[in-house]
């Protein structure tokens, strides 16, 4: 195994949801521990629940710091959060999930921010859950803002060679138009050229796609692109930026799969998330990027309708991790340029 292989956090989010199922697959498999060093946030009580309804026989070990852990293939090394003396209902919304859930991820980034974890994985979380647990945030998202945020972070998608920037993300469909500005668009393009080179892109070309069918058609179908997004990319190129675009969004994310663009700029939550999904729906990972540390997470939900039954897909959560162990070290190295 390599010596270079992150140290990373793994959350299995609400414990009512398929994520301690997911993440004990992925680490019954010892290949797992060739791309990454991993340690589990979790209550020892659902570990074991999850052991169960997945089928697998692993030890478990707790440790109260990273440093603690073998990383060895055949033993769960996890933090226990101290939150549940038994396990909460699958598939059933409640106060005592979301608590553990968010007790989990609060957890990790103390050791993150710490430096005991080079970067986390993280399983989901359900949002009502949460809200009933009265946490202060609605998702990942914003706790890892509020408590990690380095620089303005942004959502990247990773789906095979395709990677997709969001401008704007959970807004109703008719103020999407509205969200979509100049200054909006100007002040994303440095930062997602920026993270682009975390990844080791070293001059990367950024397509930002078009709002309208056929990018607008000169205005037959919509300004946007003439009043704002084209004169927004003009002015990033004025700044130094490799920018094209606006380019009709039924075209761009497909000449970005065959590698005439390194990134694109979705304008909103659903175009993005449809061509990454439909390119590869288990393998899509989302990154947090712009934190004092890497976020890689699956995309997908709790799945509360199949929670428990031992048939939840691993392969997203095998993605989370194999894109840590890629890429983890080399955004540490560079934030500390």
């Amino acid at each position: 195994m390599k010596n270079e292989r992150p140290v990373v956090g793994i959350t299995v989010g609400d414990p009512a949801g398929v994520g301690p199922e997911i993440v004990v697959k992925v680490l019954f498999d010892a290949v797992t521990y060739e791309s990454v060093r991993p340690v589990v946030y979790a209550d020892g009580c659902v570990l074991e629940a999850a052991l169960k309804t997945a089928g697998l026989t692993l030890k478990v070990r707790t440790v109260s710091a990273p440093g603690e852990a073998k990383f060895e293939p055949g033993t769960i090394d996890y933090v226990d959060a101290g939150v549940l003396d038994e396990p909460v209902p699958y598939g059933v919304m409640s106060a005592e999930g979301g608590r553990a859930g968010f007790t989990y991820l609060d957890r990790a980034i103390d050791d993150a921010l710490v430096g005991g974890l080079d970067g986390l994985v993280t399983a989901p979380l359900n949002k009502e859950s949460l809200q009933a647990a009265a946490v202060p945030f609605i998702d990942h998202t914003a706790a890892l803002h509020a408590r990690a945020a380095l620089t303005a972070p942004l959502t990247l998608f990773l789906a095979h060679n395709l990677k997709i920037f969001f401008l704007t993300r959970h807004i109703p469909f008719r103020q999407i138009a509205a969200a979509i500005t100049q200054d909006g668009i100007i002040e994303a393009l440095p930062l997602c050229a920026t993270y682009l080179r975390q990844l080791g892109v070293d001059d990367p070309l950024i397509a930002v796609a078009a709002l309208n069918p056929h990018g607008g058609e000169q205005g037959l179908f919509g300004r946007e692109e003439i009043d704002i997004i084209g004169p927004a990319v003009a002015k990033a190129r004025e700044l130094g930026y490799r920018v094209a675009g606006p380019v009709p969004a039924d075209a761009v994310f497909h000449q970005a799969r065959e590698g005439r663009y390194d990134g694109v700029l979705s304008l909103y939550h659903d175009q993005g998330h449809i061509a990454a999904k439909t390119l590869d729906f288990y393998g899509t990972v989302s990154l947090t990027m712009g934190l004092k540390f890497l976020r890689t997470s699956v995309d997908h939900g709790t799945a509360f309708d199949i929670a428990g039954r031992g048939i939840a897909d691993a392969r997203g959560m095998t993605a989370a991790i194999r894109a840590a162990g890629r890429y983890t070290l080399a955004v540490k190295a560079s934030l500390h340029q």
